[in-house]
């Protein structure tokens, strides 16, 4: 599993908005915005490899067997 090694949370984020609903300058925002730019970062590095990554031995077992079960219908 993919995962990006970095989180963030906002404390009382109500608090962290502004009339204009955009979030306030401060530590929060900062963290908010790193995180965000790494999740970027990790899509834009594995976005060309997602089939591989996504490619799962249980759901091609599962597959095959659909395979051969639509394959082995009798004739009429």
């Amino acid at each position: 599993m993919l995962t990006i090694p970095n989180q963030s949370s906002v404390a009382k984020a109500y608090q962290e908005f502004g009339e204009d609903d955009r979030m306030k300058p401060s530590p929060y925002y900062d963290r908010v915005v790193d995180v965000v730019e790494e999740l970027v970062k990790f899509t834009l590095l594995t976005r060309d490899v997602a089939p591989y990554l996504v490619d799962r031995y249980s759901e091609r077992k599962e597959a095959a067997a659909q395979l051969s079960r639509r394959v082995a219908l009798p004739s009429l």
